[in-house]
This record gives C-alpha cells, structure tokens and sequence, in this order.
C-alpha cells in the first residue's frame, strides 16, 4: 500500500490492491525476490484456458508483439530469464540514469474491460457486474481474452507466471496456511478473501457466463481459474489515480493501466530493474504477491495487536461485575469514536506506531479512574480537546503512565501466544544456515513473517518492562 492509513486496519475486508506492477512480469523489491521459487513459461496458463500454443521463443515474441502495439523500450533494457531472481524480468543492458524512460505503454494495449474484445458487452451489463471488490469486469475481461485463440494479448500472456504454481497462502493446504502462518493475520485475511471470491464468482461471474455461452467456453468456467486470475490482479493489475475531489468516493476498478516508467535512481549494467510495492509488511507481501522480505531487509514490517486482544487484557485484572460492565462500557464509547472494532488492529512498526491516535485513546479510556470517565464521555468536551496526549512514538512508550505501559504489555504477550512457535525456535532456525536451507520454500518465507512481528513485539516488551 502506498499508505497504510490507520485506518486500513479498522475494517475486514481484503486490502487493497498494491501499487502498480510493471506488465512485463511481477514487480519485486530487492533482495526479496532472491528467496522466490523460478517460475515455468506460463503459455501453459492460457493452453489450460482454451488458448494457443506456446511460443518457441517467448521474449521474441512479446518484444514483438510491443513493435505492433507501439509499447516503447528503452535500447538500454532488455526482457528477459538471465539475471533475474524469478521468471521474467527486465535488465539493464548498460548503465541507466535517474529519470530515464524504461519503457512506455500506449493506452490501447492496456488490457482492461474498456479496450479488450467484449468492451461493448461488458459496459452495457456494468450493473450486472458490480461487485464489492470491482475487479469483476476486469476478470471477465481476463477469462475471456485466455481462451481467445487471436487475442491480441497472447504474447503478453506468455510471459505469466504459470497459474499452477502461485505462491499465495491462498492456494496452500488450510492446515499447511494455519501451521505456517498462525498469528500474523493472514489466515484469517485469506479466508475471508476465500469466502467473497467464491461468492463473487457463483453470484456474479457464473451466472454472466453462462449468459454467455458463446463468449465464455466450458474451460473458463471455473472456480479455481477465478481465484488464480484474483491472484494475478493482485499482482499485476493498475487502478486509474482518483482526482483529488474524488478521494472519498469508491475506488476505480483495477486494469492493466497506463504507464510511462522511469528510472529513479543510477542502475549499474547488469542489474535487474526492480518497481516497487511500496510501504507494506511482509504480512501483506505474502498474502498479495506471494514472497516476503528476509529480515531485517523489510524496514515497512508491522506487527498488530487485534484491538479485542487489548480489551481481553483489560478483562484479566477485573475482579467484580460491576467493573466488567464499566469496561464495556469503556469499549462502547471506544467503538462509538471509532478508535477500535471487532476486527480492527494497532499496527506497530520498527519505528513507529502507524495507529498512534487509536492506541492512545484506548489506552487512556481503558486506564482512567471510573468518574474520569463519566466526565470524558461528554463528546463534545472531547471534540473540543487537544489531544496533547496523542503523540505516542516508539521511544515514548517507557514514559506512558504505568497503567498505560502494563495494559500494552499485558496485550502484547497475549498476541505473542497466538504463534505456534516462539522467538527463540524461529531466531535458532535462522541463525542455522543448513537447518534453515533445509525448510521448504514455504516454510522459509512463513518463518520470515514470524520473526519479523515478533521481533517487533518483543521490543516493545522491553519498552514497557
């Protein structure tokens, strides 16, 4: 996420897309990339489709296939499977400087629902297709141009990666996800990615096809394409920037967007060309794109603390009834003040706390003797009131009050529990070179996301001891 606004967190929906990803391949950012599986031509992807044979010669064939469309190419920067950490990637081929074109794509090549083959089609049945992810005219889009035998994206497909072998936790085994990934969050955001994908499909995209039995063949009607075609969205799809006064409506569905790339800093000969994902944990990294950053590489790592994990350490110092309805009265005026929810998180960064205002309000509201409260639930004496307090930073949290500091603390080893594994079995694994070469790739990159939360966890146990 370019942002990881506060209040991202706040709601239990699937994140949003990520920044764009250039269209010759996955976008990465080094050396994460290093620890990705190779990944086969996946001219197999749109074969399995009803599509064409594959290429002799994918690269050949997509560099020629940008001649026809008038896609732009630097001389200075080749596509290629030499020097590259996973599949496809680009090259330089000599030395590039800061604000050089990589390459430039024309609008008309963009594959999305207003140039692809059924254009027409899919903006006449708009309503139809409107979904609460509204990727759907874009997927549509995608399953039908795969099995298109003369879809003029038929080069561009041949450089994906084959579907069969995405990395999302989304198509490992529940029990493999669970084991690997239990308490960083993404099981729980893969399933509920899982339940509006199905969803999405048997009441939207289903029934639109077999509308369309003419458009869409018997080998795209299915579930487990959708869900790939969902995965490469995440990965590679752009969406059109909102225009300031329009930030506060929905966003535009995702398309394989315009870009004009450019070189932001030097790149030696010989280097791989990276874009970036931009601000995101490795949590996020995993579940959207399907690899993570190697500690300590990924400075944007976050760990969460579930809002209701905080008001369950609160519960445990409470003795008498009375005091239990105070603390949900508590938590009423928090969810009133939209400072906390069911299924919200404090999102916590190496170098600071991304949702200072949340946290602080709930610690305060949760620590202040009972008639402080009664006065401070007059809303508008708190509309009013500066929030001098709302400052919290990393360093500050040894000079929170006690109460403050032990609620936090309390909450934190709380979520610690949540793992199956504590620090010290990840930190002895990694530390071994042979013992951690010997876990399997996914074992490598779920130990990664581990490691990184508890590590930011276990420092803020410090802060507060």
């Amino acid at each position: 996420m370019a942002t990881r606004a506060k209040r991202a967190r706040l709601s239990s929906g699937r994140p949003a897309p990520g920044p764009p990803a250039h269209a010759l391949g996955p976008s990465r950012r080094p050396p994460c990339a290093a620890a990705s599986p190779p990944r086969a031509p996946s001219s197999q992807a749109a074969r399995a489709a009803g599509g064409g044979e594959q290429e002799p010669d994918p690269v050949a064939g997509f560099l020629s296939w940008c001649g026809r469309v008038g896609l732009e190419l630097s001389p200075k920067v080749a596509v290629s499977r030499q020097g590259t950490v996973a599949g496809y990637g680009m090259v330089a081929r000599e030395s590039v400087q800061p604000g050089e074109l990589l390459f430039a794509v024309p609008r008309a090549a963009l594959l999305s629902p207003h140039t692809c083959s059924i254009g027409g089609l899919l903006e006449r049945e708009r309503d139809v297709l409107q979904s609460q992810s509204g990727w759907v005219p874009l997927l549509m889009a995608l399953l039908h141009e795969l099995q298109a035998p003369a879809s003029p994206w038929s080069p561009y497909f041949a450089l994906w990666p084959e579907l069969g072998r995405l990395e999302h936790p989304m198509f490992w085994p529940e029990e493999e996800r669970r084991r690997l990934l239990q308490g960083t969050g993404v099981p729980e955001a893969v399933d509920k990615d899982l339940v509006n994908i199905r969803g999405e499909y048997y009441a939207i995209v289903l029934p639109f096809m077999e509308a369309h039995p003419d458009l869409f063949g018997p080998s795209v009607r299915s579930l487990e394409l959708y869900r790939q075609l969902v995965a490469l969205v995440m990965a590679y799809s752009f969406q059109e920037p909102l225009e300031e006064e329009e930030e506060e409506k929905e966003p535009n569905s995702p398309l394989m967007d315009y870009l004009r790339m450019v070189a932001t800093r030097s790149i030696p000969k010989g280097h791989e060309i990276f874009n970036t994902y931009g601000q995101m944990a490795n949590w996020q990294l995993i579940h959207m794109y399907g690899f993570v950053e190697p500690y300590p590489d990924n400075t944007d790592d976050t760990a969460d603390i579930q809002m209701v994990t905080v008001r369950e350490a609160a519960l445990q110092g409470v003795k008498e009834e009375a005091e239990r309805l105070l603390l949900f009265e508590r938590w009423d005026f928090l969810c009133k003040m939209e400072m906390v929810g069911e299924e919200g998180a404090f999102v916590i960064g190496r170098e600071e706390v991304l949702t200072e205002e949340e946290l602080t309000t709930t610690l305060k509201v949760l620590c202040m003797p009972a008639e402080e409260f009664r006065a401070f639930k007059n809303w508008d004496v708190w509309g009013k009131n500066e929030r001098e307090e709302n400052s919290l930073t990393i360093t500050s949290i040894p000079k929170l009050k006690a109460s403050w500091r032990q609620l936090l603390r309390d909450s934190v080893l709380l979520t610690l529990q949540t793992y199956t594994t504590d620090l010290k079995t990840d930190q002895d694994i990694l530390s071994n070179k042979e013992a951690y070469a010997k876990l399997s790739w996914r074992e490598q990159q779920a130990l990664q996301v581990r490691y990184g939360q508890k590590m930011i966890l276990h420092q803020l146990l410090a802060l507060t001891s």
